[in-house]
């Protein structure tokens, strides 16, 4: 029972990891773009809904229905003033400008915030350690939340995708933008309205992370690597993927830390490297990998 608790553990947090690389997949899929500011944008969630629940004096849970709108407003500002420009200047561009605005992000944090790990758990009640007891297996209430909280985020955005007229256009545009362009789509309106898509996912990763575990300004880091490992494990722009990269990465940290503490992270990312590896010897070579993404939304 032992070793299905920790595989049962890992799939949980799994979900999370889900959730945490959604916003990254999705933007990738569409744009192309890897946001190396994602775990920081995550952090800047959190605090946000942090202030907006404490400073409002309402409910967590009223703190993310504000919270959300307003990082749907900082994706549009995001894509507008700092994407969309960088896009002109060639793939490595974005990389760098993103990459520039996390270390703007985790110092403004830092000198508004301080150091201080912070959390919310506190603030919702017994959801916060409340558990099923099934024999000697626990099931936290609140991992299951955010699991589910995943599948609803992916389902919802296959079904944005596939039932919706902006889901096949962003669709469209992903597969071919210039001719989606010459279709009459505006192109540059469907990637707005992705990053900002994208940002309301990273805010409920942000909450997530806050009810469930705890933060500082610089915790960005670690997260965009889990992202970025989910994805890579459940392959390149495709959703149900992430899931999948997600729940293979807690597995591998669960199955680690029960072996030895210390080999927690260590399992992840040697799961992360074994797939990166295989992946990159089945097409031969770095450069034909990366020419043979494709979305898989469909």
């Amino acid at each position: 029972m032992f070793w299905l608790n920790q595989i049962l553990q890992g799939v949980l947090l799994g979900g999370y990891y889900a959730l945490l690389a959604a916003g990254l997949s999705f933007l990738f899929g569409v744009m192309r773009v890897i946001n190396l500011a994602h775990g920081s944008l995550v952090v800047l969630g959190a605090f946000l809904m942090l202030v907006i629940y404490g400073g409002l004096g309402i409910s967590p849970l009223g703190g993310l229905l504000v919270m959300l709108p307003v990082m749907a407003l900082l994706g549009v500002a995001l894509q507008l003033l700092i994407i969309e420009p960088s896009l002109k200047g060639g793939a490595l561009v974005p990389l760098l400008a993103t990459f520039g605005l996390s270390l703007i992000l985790d110092n403004v944090l830092f000198s508004m915030f301080g150091a201080d790990t912070r959390s919310f758990a506190a603030d919702i009640g017994n959801l916060s350690y409340a558990s099923w007891n099934l024999g000697s297996i626990y099931v936290s209430q609140l991992a299951c939340l955010v699991f589910a909280a995943a599948i609803l985020v992916l389902g919802g955005t296959q079904l944005l995708l596939s039932r919706t007229q902006i889901g096949r256009r962003i669709r469209a545009t992903a597969e071919d933008e210039d001719a989606a362009r010459l279709s009459g789509v505006d192109t540059r309106l469907v990637r707005t309205a992705t990053t900002a898509l994208a940002m309301v996912m990273v805010g409920l990763a942000g909450a997530a992370l806050g009810a469930s575990g705890s933060f500082d300004p610089y915790a960005g880091g670690p997260q965009l690597l889990y992202a970025f490992e989910a994805v890579v494990i459940g392959g390149t722009g495709s959703l149900w993927g992430t899931l999948i990269g997600g729940i293979t990465l807690g597995v591998a940290q669960g199955l680690g830390g029960a072996i030895n503490t210390h080999l927690s992270q260590i399992a992840g990312h040697a799961v992360f490297l074994a797939v990166l590896i295989v992946r990159l010897r089945m097409g031969g070579a770095l450069s034909a990998y990366l020419n043979r993404l494709r979305v898989r939304f469909a």
